[in-house]
């Protein structure tokens, strides 16, 4: 029989060795003097050297070749602390707690201790952070490309009920996730000129940079759930190409000398900086050629290491564009392969097409990236004039199908000439991929028919939809450890990779039982979800009151301020009838709101303005509470998904695309409030109308109320309780007597209600009135839970990626090579 290698042994004997070698080899600390910190460290490098064992595995499976590799290309990673997880995917918690223990450690409080990767914001991070989970636990090659950010967007705080944005130094301390690898790096061009290049009798463009900098490649290792695969998130961060100027130091010119390292090094310093102002918009194209660049050429050495040319590219890497941030990378791969590896023109637009798909995540027409085309010239003259020529020869194929029709080639263009100029990023991403899909039925049905409503007649078969999906794994299986147990012994241990197996709860939705076990574990996550909210907010909450909860990043279509009606609506009803016999609620909100954005920052001074008032009001005892959790983020999120027993999903229909937090809320038991808007409409179909609390109107209905001229204010006049809220946000009741304070947002309401607030506010009570009813009834509430929660594996995000593996990639499961001389029996 084989020995366990100590370095990588599983067992608690040889992890807690590993831990002890790794204090004093790579931090020279001896147990005696360690931090808490320094025990983090030890034990993270600890259980990265055991991922490195399927890492290198995996990374020799793809490298034989004819392994075509999924290549996900995102400007955010919402990964969430590594710890916790990769315990969990390794199958060793017990053997780590017990190694720790033995070395008076506490395991669950050096998980604490992780700082939040910084490299998302919201659900479009999350999302790509769960393909990866995925795509890892499936066995699929596949690597995500992104930026290496040593600030995340912001660190939010409260001050005085306003958002503060602070510093997120979440690398300040190091992390023992990443593989730094220098020898791993790319130029990229920026600014100068072109010119033309004759030389050995040919006619090629040449690029003449004004200014270079240099992508470092970060990797973080992605372990599947219980199998040997380990795939890979390459990030990169910016160097300069020269970081220091002898010459200019050595004149007394000591700013100047690092003047080029402080400049490129801002490439991948922050996480979506304030593109207001000009510079922030030159940052922001600048980040995202970048990480484009470094990545494209990433593929293209991984390509030649496989001894395959240039024009194999398509068949050994699909290159799936998550939003419209990585779309420059049809002009960019168009140029590596024209200017670079000298293909011809059509050969080289083949072979882009057939490698690029793309994913459209929104239809709300201001996040449909464009730019001026003088910032795009000066920062990006060559791929500029790419885009230029695909305009061309694309508008040419247009003229060939819809001859005479110049309004059309207007839509189309990939440049919008109507003012001034500009580069429209969506209609490149759609111009040059063989696939492009929505992110949930009705979204891509919307897709179709309006935003690239003229691509999809042209090119119909290239439009598809794949409906978003969560893991299982961190958000049900770590982050609701009760709830995971009654699953392993109801159906089976093998829902966490096979999530329609949750069906088999549905035999004991009225088992009573059953149902009092279930509410045991829903009431052990809100005790935990309570004591944050004292320690965060100073209140206590009730376990036994409806925790009703909207998470989400803060934006008015999203809806928080119709939420915060319903609640002042509530208020005021219980002080007129203090009698009225209602379900005790805690109200949750969290989100950040973009710095920029005036309108959602009110929005969250609006909700802490509600929160002092209810909260202080001693007749609200018992009755009513508002918290609004600060600074949420992956770790908050697992505290909080479990815990829901009402999840707000209440965007106005035909805005969200999407939505992943939804599908979150339904695994762990929460009931749904929603419009049919985004996922919604596949949430409620799957878990049965009765199952979710329906209002408002539909995308259709909200589009004609629109065009038939809606006057928000005659809605406010005819309903006195929507009157009496919105008056309360005018007189100063929640704004200390400040009659000012919420002026813009009910002028906005009542002048505009561009989401449809007020049309939408009658059919809300009445929902959430059912809502109250059903709560009151414990059996049937439990029922729908169980039900909710039975019903949620079609969304899975291995189910999507399934999709995108069969229908738009052509990738194929590959497990890791197993090296010869080790005991793979000791893996768990």
């Amino acid at each position: 029989m084989a020995t366990e290698p100590v370095r990588t042994g599983l067992t608690a004997a040889a992890i807690r060795q590993a831990v002890l070698d790794n204090l004093a080899y790579l931090q020279a600390r001896y147990p005696g003097i360690a931090t808490p910190w320094n025990w983090y460290m030890a034990l993270g490098y600890s259980v990265r050297d055991r991922l490195l064992d399927r890492w290198v595995d995996s990374v020799q499976a793809y490298a034989a070749p004819d392994v075509k590799v999924a290549c996900y290309l995102s400007a955010e990673f919402l990964i969430g602390p590594q710890l916790a997880s990769n315990l969990l995917n390794l199958g060793i918690e017990a053997e780590v707690r017990e190694a720790m223990a033995a070395l008076g450690q506490d395991l669950d409080a050096l998980i604490a201790l992780e700082a939040e990767p910084g490299l998302g914001n919201g659900g479009l991070g999350r999302l790509a952070a769960c393909f990866l989970d995925s795509l890892a636990t499936l066995e699929v090659p596949a690597i995500g490309y992104g930026i290496r950010y040593e600030f995340g967007i912001f660190e939010q705080a409260l001050r005085d009920g306003w958002q503060v944005e602070r510093t997120d130094k979440w690398l300040q301390r190091g992390t023992p996730w990443e593989v730094v690898r220098p020898e791993v790096s790319y130029t990229v061009n920026f600014g100068g000129h072109t010119e033309t290049d004759t030389a050995g009798g040919g006619y090629r463009m040449r690029w003449v940079p004004g200014r270079q900098v240099r992508g470092i490649a970060c990797d973080v290792p992605v372990p599947g759930f219980r199998v040997e695969t380990c795939n890979t998130l390459r990030l990169w961060r910016s160097e300069a190409v020269e970081s220091f100027d002898l010459e200019d130091f050595q004149v007394g010119d000591y700013y100047g000398a690092v003047a080029e390292k402080v400049s490129s090094e801002t490439l991948s310093k922050v996480l979506y900086p304030n593109d207001e102002p000009e510079a922030g918009k030159r940052l922001r194209l600048a980040q995202q050629y970048f990480f484009v660049s470094c990545s494209l050429q990433d593929m293209l050495r991984q390509l030649e290491m496989k001894g395959q040319p240039a024009t194999r590219f398509a068949d050994l890497c699909a290159v799936q564009l998550n939003d419209t941030h990585p779309s420059i990378a049809v002009a960019e791969l168009m140029r590596l392969l024209v200017d670079e590896r000298s293909l011809p023109w059509d050969t080289a637009w083949d072979i882009t097409r057939r490698a690029c798909a793309y994913t459209n995540h929104t239809l709300l027409p201001e996040a449909l990236e464009t730019w001026g085309l003088p910032l795009f010239r000066e920062l990006l003259p060559r791929p500029l004039e790419i885009i230029f020529e695909i305009n061309r020869r694309f508008l040419e194929e247009v003229r060939r199908a819809f001859p005479g029709d110049e309004e059309r080639l207007r839509r189309l263009s990939l440049i919008d000439e109507s003012g001034s100029k500009r580069v429209r990023m969506a209609h490149l991403a759609t111009v040059g991929s063989h696939a492009i899909n929505g992110v949930s039925a009705l979204h891509s049905e919307l897709l179709r028919e309006t935003v690239l409503h003229d691509f999809a007649s042209l090119w119909p078969e290239r439009f598809r939809n794949v409906t978003n999906g969560v893991t299982p794994r961190r958000f049900l299986l770590l982050a609701n450890p009760p709830l995971a147990r009654l699953l392993d012994e109801a159906v089976g241990t093998g829902w966490a990779t096979d999530l329609d197996r949750l069906r088999g709860l549905e035999r004991l939705a009225d088992d009573a039982s059953f149902q009092e076990r279930w509410r045991a574990a829903r009431r052990w996550n809100k005790e935990r979800l309570a004591g944050r909210i004292h320690d965060i907010a100073g209140r206590a909450a009730d376990p036994a009151a409806l925790f009703d909860v909207q998470v989400k990043r803060i934006h008015e279509y999203k809806r928080q301020h119709l939420n915060v009606l319903h609640v002042i609506t509530l208020y005021q009803r219980l002080l007129r009838q203090p009698g009225l016999d209602l379900a005790p609620r805690c109200f949750i909100f969290a989100g950040k709101a973009a710095p920029g954005y005036r309108m959602a920052k009110l929005v969250i001074r609006l909700i802490n303005g509600v929160a002092d008032v209810v909260n202080n009001d001693p007749a609200m005892r018992g009755r009513l509470l508002v918290a609004f959790l600060p600074n949420f983020n992956v770790s908050s999120a697992q505290h909080i998904y479990p815990a829901a027993d009402l999840s707000e999903q209440i965007s106005t229909a035909g805005k969200e695309a999407a939505g992943t937090g939804n599908m979150k809320f339904m695994m762990n038991g929460a009931l749904t409030i929603g419009t049919l808007d985004g996922a919604n409409v596949e949430i409620r179909a799957a878990a049965g109308s009765e199952n979710f609390f329906l209002f408002g109107l539909d995308a259709a209905r909200a589009a004609a109320l629109r065009a038939d001229g809606y006057r928000p204010r005659d809605w406010y006049e005819r309903d006195a309780e929507l009157r009496g809220a919105l008056d309360a946000l005018g007189d100063g009741s929640f704004s200390r007597g400040d009659p000012t304070l919420f002026r813009p947002l009910l002028d906005q309401l009542l002048e505009h209600d561009d989401y449809l607030l007020l049309a939408d506010y009658r059919a809300y009570l009445e929902a959430q009135a059912a809502a109250d009813v059903a709560y009151r009834d414990p059996a049937r509430w439990t029922r729908m839970s169980i039900l909710n929660t039975a019903r949620s594996g079609a969304f899975s995000s291995d189910r999507a990626i399934h999709e995108y593996c069969s229908g738009i990639w052509d990738v194929r499961r590959t497990p890791a090579v197993r090296t010869p001389g080790v005991d793979y029996s000791a893996r768990k």
